[in-house]
């Protein structure tokens, strides 16, 4: 499509994206022992379909104490693989590229999903396997008050999560996604070694800025040595946290990460207590692009934009301007999963719909031709009727 930023191809490494919209990873919250479900597959068919051109898969355990909830998917064992395929063929039918993120909660393990109230989860019942579910961070501090206190990670723990994400890696490449990233935000275990509100470790993973970003840097060595040179790798950071992490921590690590093998950064902020929506930022459009648009700037790496990004119009400044490479929807893809195609038609880029697989397109296509002016639902009310 030409005269759209929103809707031109993005390549990273061996891999183009047919436009610069991509589905934040979104946890679904209802897989089954780490394994997908029908609701997956339902779930990122249409997201596809929907007309996005980088699909991300929530994020995804690297072991089983990774998880952070009862329903978390999986990737800590190789019987994950052949069900991981179904969800990346789909993707790839539906005209979409495959991407997965890979987390460890560390601390945040245990939880109670969002949707039944949020909180620890401090009963065993029904959890076959809870002494397996550790909760271990880098230091002996709870997540938030009322949750349990951590194990404190020793070397081995460190060594064999560093492992974890390498194996996950490669597990994820079998599979056959073509995009990962690695959450390094929101008060995950990576987050947890960055921040000095988390990490008061006082042995070479603690300490000062080097000691902390220690951990995250042997684990996207590890995970490069597994995942594809010509497969693009990103970090989604908390560019800033409110507490132990700041803006200026963050422009001193991303070209580290870099020189690693990260391809971009996907800017968030918060989350090291309590909801990655508080801190010192008010919700309104767009309220994080300015942290990708400065980590853009000043270190030259390429750069997602979230955070309330839900007009067409918007998404095309954001994109157009330089200010980030690619705008990740999340909400406003649950509201709307068709908001690429919707937004295609708003810029007027796309009159015959082939933002979407044909399938769908013709009948809208077929339509639009045979009823010349139409108003379409999202342009609000029709004033003619």
């Amino acid at each position: 499509m030409t005269g759209s930023a929103l809707f031109s191809p993005l390549t990273l490494r061996d891999v183009t994206l047919k436009n610069r919209i991509m589905v934040s990873p979104m946890w679904q919250y209802c897989a089954e022992k780490g394994y997908p479900t029908d609701w997956h597959l339902m779930n990122l068919g249409r997201l596809a379909d929907g007309g996005a051109g980088l699909v991300f898969q929530e994020g995804t355990s690297i072991e089983r104490r990774a998880c952070g909830t009862v329903g978390d998917l999986g990737i800590w064992d190789d019987c994950f693989i052949e069900p991981l395929k179904r969800l990346v063929n789909l993707v790839c039918l539906n005209g979409g590229v495959p991407a997965i993120q890979l987390v460890h909660a560390g601390r945040k393990a245990r939880q109670v999903p969002p949707y039944k109230g949020r909180g620890p989860l401090l009963d065993a019942a029904g959890v076959e396997d809870w002494d397996d579910w550790e909760m271990i961070a880098p230091s002996a501090l709870p997540a938030s008050p009322g949750f349990s206190e951590p194990r404190a990670m020793n070397a081995a723990d460190i060594a064999s999560t560093v492992e974890a994400w390498g194996a996950s890696a490669q597990r994820a490449d079998q599979a056959g996604y073509q995009v990962m990233e690695l959450h390094g935000a929101h008060g995950y275990l990576i987050h947890q070694f960055l921040s000095s509100s988390s990490n008061r470790r006082s042995d070479g993973y603690g300490g000062d800025f080097y000691g902390r970003t220690r951990y995250i840097m042997e684990v996207v060595e590890e995970v490069r040595r597994f995942w594809p040179a010509g497969k693009p790798l990103l970090m989604r950071l908390s560019c800033f946290d409110g507490d132990g992490w700041k803006l200026e921590d963050t422009l001193r690590l991303v070209p580290m990460l870099a020189k690693a093998g990260v391809d971009l950064i996907d800017c968030s902020a918060g989350g090291i207590s309590g909801s990655p929506l508080k801190g010192d930022r008010p919700l309104s459009y767009g309220y994080q692009v300015e942290l990708a648009e400065a980590v853009k700037r000043e270190t030259g790496v390429p750069t997602a934009a979230v955070g309330l990004i839900v007009h067409a119009r918007h998404a095309e400044q954001i994109v157009q301007s330089g200010a980030a490479d690619l705008v990740a929807l999340g909400r406003e893809l649950i509201y709307n999963p068709n908001w690429p195609v919707d937004a295609a038609q708003k810029l007027g880029v796309d009159p015959d719909f082939q933002v979407m697989q044909r399938r769908s397109s013709f009948w809208l296509d077929r339509r639009a031709k045979t009823v010349p002016g139409l108003t379409l639902s999202t342009y609000g009310e029709d004033e003619s009727a």
